[in-house]
């Protein structure tokens, strides 16, 4: 089984004037120990040696994207895993997106970890756009965009969720016109003919929330932010989908981290 990971780790594990929170966060993916990690919000991970520190500690090799906006995104690797290529998706995220290839016993397997823009529903749906463009690029059918896609599941209501929070949040999920939600950006990529991994597989919970946990998100109400979306190729393999909630990733990020189990080998 190849295990995929992937978790806004928050402002890079760190909170300015406050916690250092990258120990807990290196305690989680070790006891996860995924194949693939795709992570986002890595502020400085690229400067100061910080993402090899990182990737040294948790055996795996590092595939940064960094950011003209935001912060950097990464995809990183264990092995024996193969990586066969690596880069970013060259277009003006918010964030960024990053590309690694690895080589699978089925066939190269092409991993996006992403971050799309967290305020404007209009940037997002471009974002997707883009990423359905580098999923049709992709060598062979086996590919899974992983992130943070700040964008609610167009297939649950959410109007009573979005009502509790504050003006300036609930605006950020809300269409131009301040009552319809927008859920454009996974609604592009699930039109593109990806798969949402979570309702192909049947979550534990019924929605698979991944914000807030317990160390902040004043930002959220109970939401599902944070996606596994595959080509048909992939969801055909997967076996199992799951929130990671316990008592780390309650404090070690305001997002919880989501594994999916793949039937694939290294190649």
């Amino acid at each position: 089984m190849l295990r995929v990971m992937t978790w806004n780790i928050r402002t890079g594990g760190r909170d300015r004037g406050g916690d250092d929170r990258l120990d807990r966060i290196v305690a989680v993916v070790t006891a996860q120990r995924p194949d693939v990690l795709a992570l986002q919000e890595l502020r400085d991970f690229d400067r100061g040696g910080l993402l090899a520190d990182v990737a040294d500690r948790l055996g795996m090799a590092p595939h940064l994207a960094r950011s003209c906006l935001g912060q950097p995104v990464a995809v990183l690797v264990r092995p024996p895993l193969r990586v066969l290529t690596s880069g970013r998706v060259r277009r003006p995220f918010h964030h960024a997106a990053a590309k690694a290839v690895v080589a699978t016993s089925a066939g190269p397997l092409t991993v996006l970890s992403t971050h799309l823009d967290p305020y404007s529903g209009g940037r997002r749906r471009m974002e997707a756009d883009w990423l359905a463009a580098a999923v049709r690029r992709a060598d062979g059918p086996f590919t899974l965009v992983a992130g943070d896609l700040n964008t609610l599941d167009p297939t649950v209501d959410h109007t009573e969720r979005l009502a509790g929070l504050p003006d300036r949040y609930r605006r950020r999920h809300l269409r131009r016109d301040g009552r319809t939600v927008d859920t454009r950006a996974v609604s592009r990529l699930l039109a593109a003919g990806l798969v949402d991994l979570w309702p192909h597989v049947g979550g534990a919970e019924p929605d698979g929330q991944t914000v807030p946990t317990r160390h902040g998100g004043a930002e959220f109400a109970a939401m599902r932010l944070d996606y596994l979306l595959a080509t048909p190729a992939v969801a055909a393999l997967t076996r199992q989908v799951r929130v990671v909630r316990d008592g780390e990733t309650d404090r070690a990020s305001d997002h919880y981290p989501v594994v999916a189990e793949l039937e694939l080998a290294p190649g």
